[in-house]
């Protein structure tokens, strides 16, 4: 088979991918090992925050305006919503990472936010267990995204703009050579002039040059001890990053009709540099949920802190935690390297990659994603 460019991986970015490629008219194929929106990799357990403020880097504040502006666009044409602003608390002490890094990113890109001072965060959002220090930035622009929805509404976006794709297809190598690129799977070879890698967890498996490290990182949900109070509810607890003076800390949301309260633990152990096809996806309850549970305890006295739901997920961390994305070589596009922080982004470097692959000029300076920074 012969095509201009192939997807490789349909998860978060490699959807976006496909769309964005689809969307100029180009002839693309996407092929993903499993089903679309599956849950083997690092793109369900229903959402993601979204932030505008992107205390990771200022750079990511206009890709995170390129995802929303694009999603947007595309929930007006499909009539469901892929991200919900329902505004974003960055918590914890003047210098911590959240809030120092959250005042800077709007500084430098100009995105509106509000300084809540201690009584004034403690007065509004009064689940929170706050310590004398915390303090908070507002981002309005902030919320949740959709993970599986959006996923699977990229794929179908694109399907109908033309493009191709192969679910329950694995991919078991990519060979460049001079004048095109082959695609190798068991059923069918594929012959391009550009190939996208978005594999995720498994990037390093195709691309073994690129310097990645997965790691198992369980979601959990819960709910108030309270089953009637409105306490956790998205409309009164949304979405937050929350630092603690250890350098611990948690994230998450309220709950809504069709998903519970969620939050995580950052900071913690987890099993770093494993092999996503041997990934443990079993639940064990001491090592686990333990020290989260602790820490809701702690910090949401009102919250129940033994999780009602919880499924094993993957993030896969680059060396300095930010996305490696653009152009590889003279044929091959690559994205990865999420760092816990990569669904909110996925509809612009989508664009991005669709970009690169087709040689135009991005739409804002990636240089800090270059996937050469390392040497």
């Amino acid at each position: 088979m012969r095509t201009d460019v192939v997807v490789v991986g349909l998860g978060a970015f490699g959807s976006a991918a496909l769309w964005r490629l689809a969307a100029r008219g180009v002839d693309v194929v996407g092929i993903e090992r499993q089903g679309i929106g599956h849950s083997f990799g690092s793109s369900h357990g229903a959402t993601r925050l979204f932030r505008v403020a992107c205390m990771e880097h200022p750079g990511l504040t206009e890709i995170a305006r390129k995802s929303l502006a694009l999603w947007t666009e595309l929930g007006e044409r499909t009539g469901e919503t892929y991200v919900r602003q329902t505004g974003s608390l960055n918590v914890g002490g003047p210098g911590s990472r959240p809030v120092k890094g959250a005042r800077q990113a709007a500084a430098d890109a100009g995105a509106p936010t509000t300084d809540l001072a201690h009584d004034e965060l403690h007065s509004r959002f009064p689940q929170y267990n706050l310590a004398a220090e915390d303090v908070a930035v507002w981002d309005p622009g902030a919320g949740i995204c959709y993970a599986e929805p959006t996923v699977r509404a990229q794929v179908a976006e694109a399907q109908r703009l033309g493009a191709t794709v192969y679910e329950h297809t694995m991919v078991t190598a990519v060979e460049v050579g001079r004048d095109e690129v082959t695609v190798r799977t068991p059923t069918l070879d594929i012959t391009a002039d550009q190939v996208v890698i978005s594999t995720g967890a498994w990037l390093s498996k195709l691309v073994p040059t690129v310097s990645l490290s997965p790691r198992r990182t369980p979601l959990f949900w819960f709910q108030p001890k309270d089953p009637v109070s409105d306490a956790f509810r998205l409309r009164n607890f949304p979405s937050f990053i929350w630092e603690f003076a250890d350098g611990k800390g948690l994230w998450g949301h309220g709950s809504d009709e069709n998903f519970l309260v969620k939050v995580g633990l950052d900071g913690a152990e987890r099993e770093r540099d494993v092999d996503p096809d041997e990934l443990d996806r079993y639940i064990h309850p001491r090592k686990d949920i333990a020290e989260l549970s602790e820490a809701i305890a702690k910090s949401f006295p009102e919250l129940d802190p033994e999780p009602v739901k919880l499924m094993p997920c993957m993030v896969t961390d680059s060396l300095d935690g930010q996305f490696l994305v653009g152009r590889y070589d003279e044929r091959v596009v690559i994205a990865g390297g999420d760092s816990g922080h990569g669904f909110k982004h996925c509809a612009g470097v989508g664009e991005l990659l669709a970009q690169a692959a087709t040689n135009e000029t991005p739409y804002t300076d990636v240089t800090f994603l270059n996937p050469h920074r390392f040497g």
